[in-house]
C-alpha cells in the first residue's frame, strides 16, 4: 500500500529517525525503506512532519509482528524467567527453542532436575536450550543481581513480597536478614534502614551477595556467614527488625530470632501452611515466645503465594513487645 513517508539523504537518516521517534511522528508499524542515495521514513500524520522536510509517499511492507509462544506451539506452556534465563517444570526441546524464538533477551533454557534439596536448599538443573551455562545477572526494583541458580536459592516470585517488607522499614533500624541468599531483601532494604545484617551458611550466597553489594554500591550491609544457630549469639537484642524467610524450617530458628530481637522489634516469620488453617504457624510462634519469656503480639498473615493445591507460601508479622 501508498503511506506518507519523509525523504532524506542517507547521511541524514539516522537523526530524523530519532527525531521523529521522539516526537511520535515515526509510523512503527512499517519498515523504513532506502535506496543508494535517501531514506523513506513513513510517518504517522504529515502534520507532525518537521519544518522543511521532504514529503513524499512510497510502498511499504508491514513490520512483522513477532508470534507469541502460543502460535508457534499451539498451546501456553508453563516456563519462569530470571534474568536472560528461563526454567521449564519438565523436558521439551520444543518449548525451549520455541521460548528462544519468541524471547530474544532470553539466551539459556533450563529444566530443573532436582527438587530443592541438600544443607543450602538448592537445585539441579539441565540446560536443553541455547548457551549451556546457569548463571545469570536478575533485575528487581532497582537492583541487580548476579546469581547460579545451581548454587544458590533464588525465587522471583517473592518480588512483591520483598517491596512490602521493604517499604515498612524505618530509617533507624538495623534489620537482621537471617537467611540472606544473594541480598535481594538485604539489597533493597538497604536503601531504607540505617544498617543491615546479612547472614547465610552457604559460602557460594555469600560470594554473590559480597558480588552484588558492590555491583549496587551498598555501604551499610554487614554480611556474617554461618548458620544462625552458631552465630545470634553475637547479636542479642540488635534486631528492630528481623527476616525469616525459610518457610520449611523458619520454627527452629525462632529461638534465635527472638534472642536477637529487641523489644519492639518486629519479625517477618515465614511458613509453608494448609489454604484454610494457619493456625498451627501461630501456635509455634507463640510456644517460642513462651518458652523464651518474650511476649508477643501478631500484627498480621499475608498469603505470599500458592505453593501447592492445597498451600500457601504465608507470612507472619509478629512483634516482640
Amino acid at each position: 500500500m501508498i503511506y506518507s513517508c519523509i525523504k532524506v539523504p542517507n547521511s541524514n537518516g539516522e537523526t530524523l529517525r530519532k527525531k521523529l521517534i521522539e516526537i511520535g511522528a515515526r509510523d512503527k508499524s512499517l519498515k523504513i525503506k532506502s535506496d543508494d542515495r535517501f531514506l523513506y521514513i513513513p510517518i504517522v500524520d504529515t502534520s507532525l512532519a518537521p519544518a522543511g522536510a521532504k514529503l513524499t509517499i512510497e510502498q511499504f511492507d508491514a513490520v512483522k509482528k513477532p508470534k507469541t509462544i502460543e502460535e508457534l506451539l499451539g498451546f501456553a506452556p508453563s516456563y519462569e524467567i530470571i534474568g536472560d534465563m528461563a526454567i521449564l517444570p519438565e523436558v521439551s526441546i520444543e518449548v525451549g527453542k520455541a521460548i528462544l524464538k519468541v524471547h530474544k533477551n532470553v539466551k539459556t533454557v533450563l529444566v530443573a532436575i532436582s527438587p530443592v534439596e541438600g544443607e543450602y536448599r538448592v537445585r539441579r538443573y539441565r540446560v536443553i536450550a541455547g548457551e549451556n551455562r546457569t548463571d545469570t545477572i536478575y533485575r528487581e526494583h532497582g537492583f541487580i543481581y548476579a546469581l547460579d541458580l545451581q548454587r544458590v536459592y533464588f525465587s522471583p516470585r517473592l518480588a512483591t513480597e520483598r517491596a512490602r517488607v521493604a517499604a515498612l522499614v524505618g530509617p533507624n533500624e538495623t534489620v537482621i536478614d537471617m537467611f540472606a541468599g544473594v541480598g535481594p531483601f538485604s539489597i533493597l532494604i538497604s536503601k531504607r534502614a540505617n544498617k543491615v545484617v546479612s547472614i547465610d551458611k552457604n559460602p557460594d550466597a555469600v560470594l554473590f551477595l559480597r558480588k552484588n553489594i558492590a555491583l549496587n554500591s551498598i555501604a551499610n550491609i554487614q554480611i556474617i556467614r554461618g548458620d544462625v544457630h552458631e552465630v545470634s549469639y553475637n547479636l542479642k537484642g540488635q534486631g528492630d527488625r528481623i527476616i525469616m524467610n525459610l518457610p520449611h524450617n523458619a520454627q527452629e530458628y525462632l529461638n534465635d530470632a527472638l534472642f536477637m530481637a529487641k523489644t519492639g522489634s518486629k519479625v517477618h516469620y515465614y511458613d509453608i501452611q494448609p489454604e484454610n488453617s494457619f493456625e498451627d504457624a501461630l501456635e509455634t510462634i507463640r510456644e517460642a515466645a513462651a518458652s523464651h519469656g518474650r511476649n508477643i503480639k501478631f500484627i498480621g498473615i499475608k498469603k505470599v503465594r500458592s505453593y501447592s493445591p492445597n498451600s500457601y507460601n504465608i507470612c507472619v508479622d509478629f512483634q516482640v513487645i
